[in-house]
């Protein structure tokens, strides 16, 4: 029989009080099989909903419920010291607020806090829930910590309400657990820096020309990058994301703060992603004050080009890898070998923004590939997360003959 994709790795999964708990056991029945290594631990109230007896029938391991259990001597140090893996799935909103405040009145919250493994929390819990401030600052307090909080399902709830709060897919707990577990480091000794979001340049005291970027494929290779080894600088205009963890992260709004920020950090780096939907305007004489509507004499915004960022740090290359990103409505092929040639890039991302499927806002995406040698690669539809790292796995194919062409000329002074 083959060896599953869990073999020889302890996983640890804390089971809490919601009614999904009776999906905890086709979980354990599905980490068996692939070879895991399962302990449970119960908290009170989710004996409740499902006899312990269940997950050591199927996990072959006495289930763990408190601090003094009879099956070993201080549990919350034995059991989470030697796991590879601490998975909290179901997560109630309690369990998720006492993780977030370092609480420990019971043996599953005291394990969090002394596990050194990494942490995975699969929510479930009641429409309204998931949206509660409390609920969105916890989350977001788990998260700037490394944890790995994934987002509950929308459908039709136990309460009978229907909402957003229910327990995510089987599958994609079990890609989140392969994506820690099963981590890559291929990017060992590389220094990313990335680019991500939109840049929004000023005509008064409180508006903007800006655009729709969300900065999710930014943040996604961002994460990507530093998940396989790579230390990781995000310089980032205005989103409403939550701060990657382990990555060192620059908050920037204009196209000249974006320029400063990653021309500061460019000799440092071995490659560049410049994912931001940089502003290609900005007004020319922007207002320190409110343009009050009543005294606005109706001529129109004079605007000038902001600078270009790709086109200012290439002459400056030494030994960095660029990939630039080409957002465009037609012709995409053609617009993006444009924007790789007049920029020196090693490789152009290209992607829509028109219509529906649109790349901005959207969680997933798909783009076209194109190589500095001409080679073109599509990537169907697919989350932004998955393709970050078919855009680096295409990057790595480059890695060695960009490094043998260190030191060529620019496309400027080839031209000359």
């Amino acid at each position: 029989m083959p060896e599953g994709k869990f073999h020889g790795k302890r996983i640890v999964l804390g089971v809490t009080g919601s009614i999904a708990a009776y999906k905890a056991v086709s979980l354990v029945r599905t980490l068996v099989r692939e070879g895991g290594d399962v302990s449970v631990v119960m908290t009170d109230s989710a004996t409740r909903f499902v006899a312990p007896l269940t997950f050591e029938v199927l996990s072959q391991h006495p289930v763990a419920r408190d601090l003094f259990s009879n099956h070993e001597v201080m549990p919350h140090l034995t059991l989470s010291e030697s796991a590879d893996l601490f998975l909290i799935a179901p997560a109630t909103a309690n369990t998720l607020t006492k993780c977030a405040l370092g609480l420990a009145d019971d043996l599953l919250s005291t394990m969090v806090l002394t596990a050194r493994c990494p942490l995975i929390v699969a929510p479930a819990m009641d429409g309204g829930m998931w949206d509660h401030p409390t609920v969105v600052e916890h989350t977001r307090v788990l998260r700037n910590r490394g944890v790995i909080v994934l987002d509950p399902e929308e459908g039709p709830l136990a309460s009978g309400h229907h909402g957003v709060g229910r327990f995510p897919e089987e599958e994609k707990i079990l890609g989140a657990m392969i994506s820690v577990l099963l981590r890559r480091c291929d990017w060992a000794g590389h220094r990313v820096l990335v680019s991500a979001g939109p840049t929004r340049e000023p005509i008064d005291a409180v508006r903007f020309i800006s655009n729709p970027s969300s900065g999710k494929m930014g943040y996604a290779l961002a994460r990507a990058a530093a998940d396989r080894g790579a230390e990781v600088v995000l310089v980032s205009g205005p989103t409403g994301l939550p701060k990657p963890a382990g990555v060192d992260f620059v908050s920037v709004v204009t196209a000249e703060d974006m320029h400063q920020a990653l021309a500061a950090k460019f000799s440092w780096a071995t490659m560049l992603v410049m994912a931001a939907a940089v502003g290609d305007f900005r007004p020319r004489y922007p207002s320190r004050d409110k343009i009050k509507k009543k005294t606005w004499t109706g001529e129109p915004v004079e605007v000038e080009e902001t600078i270009d960022i790709l086109k200012a740090l290439s002459p400056q290359r030494t030994h960095q890898l660029m990939v630039g990103f080409a957002a465009e409505t037609s012709n995409l092929v053609e617009n993006g070998k444009e924007k790789l040639e007049q920029k020196d890039l090693d490789l152009v991302v290209i992607n829509s923004v028109a219509g529906p499927q649109s790349a901005f806002g959207d969680d997933t995406n798909e783009v076209i590939l194109l190589t500095r040698n001409g080679e073109i690669t599509c990537l169907d539809r697919m989350p932004k997360r998955a393709l970050a790292d078919r855009i680096l796995d295409k990057v790595q194919t480059l890695t060695a003959r960009v490094r043998q062409d260190i030191g060529r000329p620019s496309v400027q002074a080839r031209s000359v």
